[in-house]
């Protein structure tokens, strides 16, 4: 399956509106009066699935995007992997707080995530991506997750994870260890932090960390054994979550 979703906020008469807004699916969209949701239009995304998703926001304008339940990367009849491409652009004084539910990688499958955003001077960002790895009693699948963050054409952000059989070194203790769940968040904007903090709980194995990569931007990654207890240990750190 191939698709397309897209959509275009504007400031316009001092309000934040969309002024396009595309659907296939199964990346179906729909707005809210507090942000734009992204609705599961059909299963997946299955092995071989290619879907593209791009949102625009303009000078001025702040979106928020969320989604309406857990993304689930599942085994397809055809052997290639699936693949979703996420593409961003956000203007002068424009603001974006993209904050899925998680993305769970099913055992057998093989799922690659690419996000690439661009980021004008004065623009501010909230990039949160959660990631399960296997479901409940099962083993994970095989998922790669590239995002690439530019600011005013000068890079930012290069972060690339490769994790689940096949991938060499992932449940080491320099990448996963033990833990199945990741969440990682890019702030961009005078509210980064500006300062490197770590917390670790010696209970469960979770670790999480704030670190700053340059002038109002900083990077926050924690790993725990279930997405919960990486949630808790990101609270005592000031993350909050929807």
């Amino acid at each position: 399956m191939r698709a397309h979703a897209s959509a275009r906020a504007e400031l316009v008469d001092g309000r934040t509106r969309l002024v396009e807004l595309r659907s296939e699916a199964p990346l179906v969209l729909r707005s809210t009066p507090q942000a734009l949701y992204l609705v599961g239009g059909a299963a997946g995304p299955l092995g071989g699935d290619e879907l593209a998703l791009d949102i625009a926001v303009g000078c001025g304008a702040c979106l928020a995007v969320r989604s309406a339940a857990a993304t689930l990367a599942q085994p397809g009849s055809r052997p290639s992997p699936s693949r979703t491409s996420v593409r961003f652009a956000v203007g002068n004084s424009a603001s974006l707080d993209w904050h899925p539910q998680p993305l769970v990688s099913v055992c057998g499958s093989d799922h690659i995530v690419d996000t690439s955003v661009a980021l004008s001077s004065s623009a501010r960002l909230r990039l949160v991506d959660e990631i399960v790895l296997g479901r409940a009693g099962e083993g994970p699948g095989r998922i790669r997750v590239r995002c690439r963050v530019d600011r005013d054409g000068v890079a930012l952000l290069a972060h690339d994870l490769d994790l689940g059989p096949g991938a060499v070194g992932w449940d080491s203790a320099a990448i996963m260890g033990d833990a199945r769940a990741l969440i990682s968040i890019l702030c961009v904007g005078p509210d980064a932090p500006t300062t490197t903090s770590v917390r670790a709980d010696r209970g469960d194995g979770s670790r999480a960390a704030w670190m700053p990569l340059a002038r109002d931007a900083a990077l926050f990654l924690a790993v725990g054994p279930t997405l919960l207890a990486a949630r808790h240990l990101s609270r005592s750190l000031g993350v909050r979550h929807p």
